[in-house]
C-alpha cells in the first residue's frame, strides 16, 4: 500500500478513536488527566488519621459528617481526633500489625488549606486506591471509584472553601465476586491509599490528554493528538522538542481536539540505548512537559521486531511489592530496587503482574531500557456473564491505556491471565475487549495469557479460543513442579495453534526456600534450591524445542507475600518461586537464568 494512503487511513482511524475517547470522558468524568507528575500539584501525601471499621458500621454512623456532641446526652461513637495515623501513599496491611491480613473498611482523613484564584480550577487526584473508594469533601460525597491500580480524579473547584478543608476517603479492599480481580488471589491483597494524592490546579482550560508516538511500522512518522478540557476549547497549541529544534503549532476544534502529524529523524529508544526526548505541549494558559521515547514494536511473521530488528524478549515477572518491607511498592526508590535486580539478571523486559503498576515503575523502566508488559487484573475465575464485570473491564482498560499510552517502554498490553476456555461468555467478552484495546492504541502488541494447554506423552497441545485475537501466544506452564516430566526435556514436541504467531513462555519455575540446600535435585518435596535449579536446567533444554519462541519470563523475581502459601516450614505466607528471597538472596536457579540471558 502507498505510504501516503496508509497515513491518510491512519488519520481517519485516529479521529474515530478520538470520538471514542470523548465518549469515555463524558461517561466517566472521574477519569484522570495524564502526566499528573508534571502538573501544578500540591501533595497531600504524609500522615492521615484513620478509623478502622471491620464491621462496616461507619456507613450507618455517617463518619464523613464528623459529628460532634452538642449535649451531654449526645454520644458520638467515633472520632478522627486521637485516632491512629497511617502514611499515604502506603498500604494499611504493612503499617499496623492488627491489619496485617485485614480485608475491609478503613476511613482516612486529611485536613488541608488552599487558596484558589477565581479563574482557576482545582482537582483532587489519586494515583490509586485499593479497591473501592468513596471520596468526601467537607461532609459532601464527591464521587466513587472502583479498581485498585489506576488513577482517578474529581474536580473540587466549586467545593473548596476558605480555611480548613476536610477530605475523607472510605477505602474497602474486600474481595468481590464481580470485582477485578475476583475472589481468587495469589498475592497479598494490600488495601489503602497506595499511591500519591495531589491537589492539581489548572487554568479554566487545560491540557487534559495527548498522544505523541510513532505511527506503527514507521521510524520517523508521528501521528497523534492533543485534547483540551474547559470552556475555551478552540486554542492554538504548540508542540516542541527542543533537542530536535522542532516546533509545530496546531489549532484545536470545537471538541478541544487537535490532530498532530509530523516527521523527524529520531534516535530510537531501545534497551541498549533508552533515548528520551523532552517534549513540551503548551497553550497560552497551560504547559505540560514530558519525556517521551520513540520506538516501533510489531510482529512480523512469527518474530517480534523492535525498530525493524528481531528481538528476543528476556523477561521476568514482578509483583508490586517491596520485598524488604513486605509492603506495596509505590516510590521511585521501590521501582529502582526491583528493576535493578531485573537488569542484573540480564532482562530486557519486565512483566508487571497482574495489574497496572505505579507510574514510577513504568517511567523508571523507560529510563533504564526495560520494555514493559502491562496487564489488566482479569485474573482467573472472573464472572464474564455479569454485565457489571464487562463494564469494569472496559473502564480499567481505558484508564490503563490512557495513563501510559505515551510511555514507549510499554510494548505489550496483556488483557487477561489464566482465564478458562469454556467459562460462559469468556471468549466473547475478551474478544470484544481486545477490539477496544486495538482501537484505543494500535501501536503496541496485545496478548492474553493462558494455561489451557495439554501435556501428554511428553507433547504439548497449545490451543485456546483467544489465540485468534492476539499478537503473541503467551503460555504459563510449570512442568517439573505442578506436573512431572513425561520424558526428556530436549525431546518435548509441540503442536501450537496458529503456528504463524510468536510464542512466549510467560510463567515457569518452582518453589525453593533460600538456604535449604544439600539434598538431591530430584527430591521434589524437600523445597530445596537444587530441585528448583534442576527445573530451570530442564526448562532451558525444553525451550530449544518450542517453535517460534520469542521470549520467556520466569515466575518470578522475588519471593512475595501470598496468604494461600501456608506450608509452616518452607513458605510461611510466601510464594517461594522467586529467584531471589524476600531478603534479596540469590538462589541457585538465579545463576542458571542469568547465564541463559547472557547467551541470548
Amino acid at each position: 500500500m502507498n505510504k501516503r494512503i496508509e497515513i491518510i487511513l491512519f488519520k481517519q482511524l485516529t479521529w474515530i478513536v478520538l470520538s471514542m475517547l470523548l465518549a469515555v470522558v463524558n461517561a466517566h468524568a472521574q477519569t484522570a488527566m495524564i502526566n499528573a507528575q508534571s502538573r501544578n500539584a500540591t501533595s497531600l501525601n504524609g500522615e492521615w488519621n484513620v478509623i478502622l471499621d471491620p464491621t462496616g458500621i461507619g456507613e450507618w454512623r455517617q463518619i464523613w459528617q464528623e459529628k460532634k456532641p452538642l449535649l451531654k446526652t449526645d454520644f458520638v461513637e467515633y472520632s478522627f481526633e486521637g485516632s491512629p495515623r497511617l502514611k499515604v501513599p502506603g498500604d494499611f496491611n504493612s503499617q499496623m500489625c492488627e491489619l496485617t491480613y485485614f480485608e475491609g473498611v478503613v476511613w482516612y482523613k486529611k485536613e488541608f488549606s488552599y487558596s484558589l484564584d477565581k479563574n482557576k480550577r482545582l482537582f483532587v487526584h489519586f494515583g490509586a486506591v485499593n479497591y473501592l473508594a468513596d471520596i468526601y469533601l467537607n461532609g459532601e460525597k464527591i464521587g466513587s471509584h472502583e479498581g485498585g491500580f489506576t488513577p482517578f480524579q474529581f474536580e473540587i473547584t466549586q467545593k473548596i472553601k476558605p480555611g480548613t478543608n476536610s477530605l475523607i476517603v472510605k477505602v474497602d479492599n474486600k474481595r468481590l465476586k464481580n470485582g477485578l480481580p475476583g475472589l481468587g488471589y495469589d498475592w497479598l491483597n494490600y488495601g489503602g491509599i497506595t499511591r500519591d494524592v495531589n491537589l492539581i490546579e489548572t487554568d479554566n482550560t487545560y491540557i487534559e490528554d495527548y498522544s505523541i508516538q510513532l505511527l506503527k511500522g514507521s521510524q520517523k512518522e508521528v501521528s497523534g493528538w492533543v485534547k483540551l478540557n474547559g470552556a475555551d476549547k478552540q486554542k492554538r497549541i504548540k508542540i516542541k522538542i527542543p533537542e530536535l529544534k522542532f516546533e509545530r503549532s496546531v489549532k484545536s476544534d470545537n471538541n478541544g481536539v487537535a490532530g498532530l502529524q509530523f516527521s523527524s529523524s529520531f534516535k530510537l529508544w531501545s534497551p541498549d540505548d533508552p533515548k528520551l526526548y523532552k517534549v513540551i505541549i503548551e497553550t497560552e494558559s497551560d504547559t505540560v512537559e514530558d519525556e517521551i521515547g520513540f520506538r516501533n514494536i510489531e510482529v512480523k511473521g512469527n518474530k517480534v521486531v523492535l525498530n525493524g530488528k528481531e528481538i528476543f524478549l528476556k523477561g521476568i515477572n514482578i509483583h508490586e511489592e517491596n520485598p524488604f518491607k513486605g509492603a506495596r511498592a509505590f516510590s521511585k526508590e521501590d521501582a529502582t530496587l526491583l528493576l535493578n535486580q531485573a537488569k542484573q539478571l540480564g532482562c530486557n523486559l519486565v512483566r508487571l503482574v497482574h495489574y497496572p503498576h505505579n507510574e514510577n515503575m513504568i517511567k523508571q523502566a523507560e529510563r533504564m531500557g526495560l520494555m514493559v508488559w502491562s496487564e489488566l487484573p482479569v485474573y482467573q475465575h472472573i464472572e464474564f456473564s455479569d454485565t457489571a464485570v464487562l463494564s469494569k473491564m472496559d473502564l480499567m482498560l481505558k484508564e490503563m491505556v490512557r495513563r501510559d499510552r505515551n510511555r514507549c517502554s510499554v510494548v505489550i498490553w496483556s488483557l487477561s491471565n489464566e482465564t478458562y476456555d469454556g467459562t460462559p461468555n469468556r471468549t466473547k467478552a475478551l474478544a470484544a475487549l481486545t477490539q477496544v484495546c486495538r482501537q484505543l492504541d494500535s501501536t503496541r502488541l496485545v496478548t492474553h495469557v493462558t494455561n489451557s494447554q495439554s501435556y501428554n506423552n511428553n507433547s504439548f497441545k497449545v490451543w485456546d479460543s483467544l489465540y485468534k485475537y492476539v499478537d503473541i501466544i503467551s503460555v504459563n506452564e510449570y512442568i517439573g513442579w505442578y506436573i512431572p516430566w513425561q520424558g526428556k526435556p530436549e525431546n518435548v514436541t509441540w503442536n501450537v495453534a496458529f503456528p504463524d504467531k510468536p510464542v512466549f513462555i510467560s510463567e515457569f519455575g518452582g518453589e525453593a526456600l533460600f538456604g535449604n540446600v544439600g539434598g538431591a535435585a530430584d527430591e521434589a518435596a524437600s523445597w530445596r534450591e537444587e530441585y528448583q535449579q534442576q527445573i530451570y536446567i530442564n526448562q532451558l533444554k525444553m525451550f530449544n524445542t518450542i517453535p517460534n519462541l520469542c521470549g520467556v519470563a520466569p515466575w518470578l523475581l522475588f519471593d512475595y507475600r501470598s496468604l494461600g502459601r501456608m506450608h509452616p516450614l518452607y513458605q510461611k505466607g510466601y510464594n517461594r518461586k522467586g529467584l531471589l528471597s524476600e531478603k534479596g538472596e540469590r538462589k541457585k536457579a538465579w545463576f542458571i537464568m542469568e547465564q541463559y540471558y547472557k547467551r541470548k
